[in-house]
């Protein structure tokens, strides 16, 4: 069975200039690099795989591959966004952290479950840092929430 997520990997375009934002500024630490000089089929290749510790133990991960393209875009929040959950009162400090290093940085939105701040990282991902308000937890427990039901209306009404 899933115990959790354990961690997500994505492309970057530089691995030092990915530290500096996910260690430096966002203050995750590098927990741990592989260079991968060949693929598990037995292909020659050139990849750094980095992964950033989050405090309940799962990674953030990247891996640069120079030789290999890749369309680096900035992604816009419905297509991809990482969101990663803090405590409330550090929403404001880091966003006036983010624009004071210029930064990509907006917020504060209130999602009613939950506030959140916004930042592009030097890949063009959106990193959304989000802190749950007092009715999150019962705003998003299935049992009493009726998820299954909006899906399901989304779905006719998609096809109507």
């Amino acid at each position: 069975m899933i115990k959790g997520l354990h961690h997500n990997a994505y492309r970057c375009r530089d691995s030092e200039e990915t530290r500096k934002f996910y260690e430096d500024f966002l203050g995750l630490p590098l927990a741990h690099a592989l260079q991968i000089g060949e693929s598990k089929t037995g292909r020659e290749t050139n990849a750094l795989h980095t992964f950033y510790e989050l405090d309940d133990g799962s990674y953030l991960a990247f891996f640069e591959v120079p030789d290999v393209d890749f369309d680096f875009k900035d992604q816009h929040d419905y297509d991809l966004h990482i969101a990663l959950e803090v405590q409330p009162d550090v929403l404001e400090p880091m966003l006036a952290k983010g624009k004071a290093a210029g930064i990509e940085s907006r917020g504060i939105a209130d999602h009613h479950v939950m506030r959140s701040i916004y930042f592009r990282d030097p890949n063009g991902y959106v990193i959304e840092l989000t802190a749950k308000t007092d009715v999150h937890d019962e705003n998003m427990n299935p049992k009493t929430n009726n998820a299954r039901a909006k899906l399901d209306g989304w779905q006719a009404e998609k096809v109507a």
